[in-house]
């Protein structure tokens, strides 16, 4: 099966009250990983690389590998999808470079600004056989080169939804709910503790979804900023020399109703690099005669499979939708 784009997965996962998972890669096991998981559950799949993720591994070598994983996961359909796309000359080099999806992201601009911005997206991607996701709302927090303040984060407001899809053309919508990038998306002062002492985030706002979701129905809406920063890979980092205090997510039962809901797509990246890197520290404190990368990174990839199994099925419920 070739690269798909999302237009199949998205209408399957609105009717099937599911989310399709959205991964950022950078190298080869974290592909690797995602894909096993994937083929194992038999679950549809977004690979997803960001603007950062093109300037450290170089575009040519991520859609190799992409297209490699397409051909040893033949029986699920998998999309490849530019993240956080910050303007038209980056998503134009990602459509003529193969990409099946891309983002763009001009929610820092002006409403009508970021309308102008996203139909030029839109027009020259379908042309090209190619779906396009924008943004309404900005999310605080940092991920690679998006770094937007507290201050300067607010919801989407529904109000605008039908106007922006309708001008924009654009095939879904990431909007602003609460989520936040990275794996530090919340001040403890923003935050309540539980009996045990841990933070607890506060909730989402599922009636901005709720009210979205009645403004475009049948429309697949996109979560950015999703991961549940899982306290183990937190804990093991932090006993093997990290210094990561106060680093929590969205809990995963609020991304599962999410995924009942409109939301068709949920970007988890952050999970993934807390599990490589709490393992390879590990790694090395138990083995510190070990130099191999081989060595440290077929369990960072084996923990990275095992950490996608579990959202796929527990937290995204695609499972078995391939």
């Amino acid at each position: 099966m070739p690269l798909v784009t999302t237009t199949e997965m998205f209408k399957k996962a609105y009717d099937g009250g599911y989310a399709i998972g959205a991964f950022n890669v950078n190298n080869m096991e974290i592909v690797q990983g995602i894909t096993e998981a994937a083929r194992e559950v038999n679950a549809p799949l977004i690979l997803q690389v960001s603007k950062g993720a093109r300037a450290y591994a170089n575009h040519t070598y991520l859609v190799k590998l992409v297209e490699a994983a397409v051909i040893e996961c033949p029986n699920i359909p998998i999309a490849l999808h530019l993240d956080h796309g910050p303007d038209f000359e980056t998503c134009k080099s990602c459509i003529d470079g193969g990409f099946t999806s891309v983002m763009i992201d001009a929610s820092s601009k002006p409403f009508a600004e970021n309308i102008e911005i996203t139909k030029k997206v839109v027009e020259y991607a379908h042309d090209h056989g190619v779906v396009v996701e924008a943004e309404l709302g900005a999310l605080a927090g940092i991920e690679d080169d998006v770094k937007v303040s507290a201050e300067e984060s607010h919801y989407t407001k529904p109000e605008e939804v039908e106007e922006f899809v309708s001008k924009t053309g654009c095939d879904s919508l990431a909007i602003a709910i609460g989520t936040s990038h990275g794996a530090y998306k919340f001040t403890a002062a923003q935050c309540t503790r539980n009996e045990k002492g841990e933070l607890v985030p506060p909730p989402l706002r599922f009636d901005i979804l709720e009210e979205v979701s009645k403004r475009l129905p049948g429309f697949p809406i996109v979560l950015h900023g999703s991961s549940s920063v899982p306290q183990e890979y937190v804990k093991m980092i932090n006993a093997n020399g990290g210094k990561m205090p106060d680093a929590v997510g969205i809990p995963e039962e609020q991304l599962r109703q999410a995924a009942r809901m409109a939301v068709c797509k949920i970007n988890i990246d952050s999970d993934l690099r807390l599990a490589m890197t709490g393992t390879i520290r590990q790694f090395f404190n138990e083995h510190p005669d070990k130099f191999d990368p081989r060595e440290y990174l077929k369990p960072a990839r084996a923990n990275i499979k095992e950490l996608v199994k579990h959202k796929l099925i527990n937290v995204l419920g695609c499972d078995g939708k391939a």
